[in-house]
């Protein structure tokens, strides 16, 4: 899940920072893009298990493409050292941005992640509005905002140095890294494409909105079940977590 574009520059960010004495933080009255500095893509991974985060940061644009390189650094940079043994990957996104659960190219991307990584992947989409209850807002996001409040982020490095320095007193890890690629926008994806996806609707009313979201029935009952009880009959059918499973593509 991404966080919020930033800015690269002496610009203004939001909060407060102890400084001494007179010597206070100048930054710039307007912010506007400086082209020479650029911006920050932080893209996030966050395992609730294990309480680690994973951040990349990108300095193109957000695509499904960015966003599944990201899931990748993750894999090869921590989570394969943390589950040597997985042979299936469960990841829960936004319903929107890069990662869409209506994104071709996020499709095709994960298929090709799959394909790379021999992994089957289950991916649970979070229903429309209801991003604030993504756990990597609350335990990971949150506390790097804290982390660089007050603080210009006058370069991609400082960004990268003060995600990778929040902690919390819960035992929170998080890596970061730069992600210089350069990610072309308005790829198109053909039907011919999304067919050769290895793409099996879920039990569960995979035919509500096939090729939405990708998830097994343990993620069904552990991030969807207290949704469903708690308003499943106000909202219907509107509120349904949509499930496929993505594999590998077998050798």
């Amino acid at each position: 899940m991404m966080l919020q574009t930033q800015l690269i520059g002496d610009f203004k960010n939001a909060g407060r920072e102890w400084r001494p004495r007179g010597e206070p933080e100048e930054v710039r009255v307007h912010d506007f893009l400086d082209k020479n500095l650029g911006k920050a893509i932080p893209y996030g991974v966050y395992d609730m298990i294990n309480n680690q985060g994973w951040v990349s940061v990108g300095i193109d644009h957000d695509t499904a493409q960015f966003a599944v390189n990201s899931i990748r650094r993750w894999w090869q940079r921590m989570g394969r050292r943390r589950f040597p043994r997985a042979t299936q990957l469960l990841i829960t996104a936004d319903g929107g941005g890069s990662n869409s659960s209506r994104s071709r190219l996020w499709k095709v991307s994960l298929q090709a992640l799959a394909d790379q990584l021999g992994l089957c992947l289950h991916v649970c989409h979070f229903p429309p509005g209801t991003s604030k209850w993504n756990k990597i807002e609350h335990r990971l996001f949150s506390f790097i905002t804290q982390n660089w409040r007050g603080r210009p982020l006058v370069s991609h490095q400082t960004v990268v140095n003060l995600i990778a320095g929040t902690t919390t007193r819960t035992g929170l890890i998080v890596k970061a890294a730069l992600d210089t690629n350069r990610y072309e926008t308005g790829v198109k994806v053909t039907e011919e494409e999304l067919k050769r996806l290895r793409l099996t609707p879920h039990r569960f009313h995979g035919d509500w909105y096939p090729f939405t979201a990708f998830c097994d029935g343990f993620a069904l009952v552990y991030h969807v079940l207290p949704f469903f009880v708690a308003v499943f009959s106000l909202l219907g059918r509107y509120i349904a977590c949509y499930c496929s499973v993505l594999r590998a593509d077998p050798q």
